[in-house]
């Protein structure tokens, strides 16, 4: 039987304290499992399904949403084209997640911790560009680094951005009583469509996530702004354990998302999806972050996930010979 996720490409990493593993799927260049010596580092789901809640695609050549679906491009000689997406979400009349969500990307090339996979995104209804993808997922002695590149194959400019829909987990600990630290000093204010209409300083507000605070008891799915370089975001458990998920200097937003009614979890459990993006919800009309790439030009990007185990002081004691 096929998978509904395609091809699963398993890498595996032998380090001197252990194992890393990752399981990358053909469709939409998902991460399906991560773990370090056994411990799940995001959501894993079934090879029998479809990725739950866009669980661990990437998102291009935009993340999250677009207003309507429809967006203006003013080119460098001053002309202006509106063009129109499909909505792909239709609850809120928006276009979502790019334009590879169920592309089947092809293998570019693979060694036992590496895997690297290609997506061609072709001229279309509102988005009349030829841009050339690459994603790259290798496994480090402590985590996974993502390498994302997009080249243009047109002879006009080309926009792009790019994010990733991980959610994230420390083994079999209950994400609810983990602490969330996402360090950011700005955050989008939306509207019912979940469109930002401005930005506001998190200073001062329950959305300041720079001082941790248990998963439990937040209820966000919101956009945030000068997050990074570097650390972005990190998940702590009581033991000492970590999970941190890090970008270069282009990912200065991430989206937070808590979950609760994820396909593969109980009802009333949390997932947290923890989305390193370039570029934030709309950012085809506001502008924000939006790489222009020049005819034929290349840009790559980075961003990865770093795990940290208990440390000794919190590993409970050994019994009494």
């Amino acid at each position: 039987m096929r998978a509904p996720t395609g091809e699963q490409y398993e890498i595996i990493r032998t380090t001197p304290d252990g194992t890393v593993r990752a399981v990358i799927t053909e469709l939409a260049a998902g991460i399906r499992e991560l773990q370090i010596d056994g411990v799940d580092l995001v959501e894993p789901f079934p090879v029998t399904s479809s990725p739950q809640s866009a669980s661990g695609i990437v998102l291009a050549p935009w993340p999250n949403r677009i207003r309507d679906g429809k967006w203006t491009w003013r080119a460098v000689d001053g002309a202006e084209q509106t063009l129109q997406l499909a909505l792909t979400e239709p609850a809120l009349g928006n276009a979502s997640h790019g334009l590879l969500r169920f592309t089947a990307y092809e293998l570019a090339d693979k060694s036992s911790d590496f895997v690297e996979l290609a997506a061609t995104i072709y001229p279309q209804n509102g988005y009349p560009f030829l841009v050339d993808t690459r994603v790259r997922y290798e496994l480090s002695d402590d985590g996974l680094t993502v390498t994302h590149t997009f080249a243009n194959g047109g002879e006009t400019e080309a926009p792009v951005a790019v994010g990733a829909h991980p959610y994230f987990r420390i083994g079999e600990l209950e994400t609810a009583d983990l602490q969330l630290t996402v360090n950011a000093t700005a955050r989008f204010e939306v509207d019912d469509k979940l469109i930002p209409v401005g930005q506001q300083p998190v200073d001062g507000t329950e959305f300041d996530l720079r001082t941790p605070r248990r998963v439990g008891d937040l209820d966000l799915n919101d956009g945030y702004a000068d997050a990074g370089p570097g650390d972005l975001a990190t998940l702590a458990a009581a033991d000492g354990s970590t999970v941190t998920l890090w970008g270069d200097d282009a990912f200065t937003f991430v989206q937070v998302y808590t979950h609760r009614s994820f396909a593969t979890l109980p009802t009333g459990s949390v997932a947290l999806a923890l989305e390193p993006m370039t570029a934030p919800t709309d950012a085809f009309n506001s502008g924000l972050g939006i790489k222009r790439l020049a005819p034929h030009e290349t840009w790559s990007v980075t961003w990865g996930i770093r795990y940290t185990a208990p440390t000794a002081s919190t590993l409970p004691a050994a019994p009494a010979p």
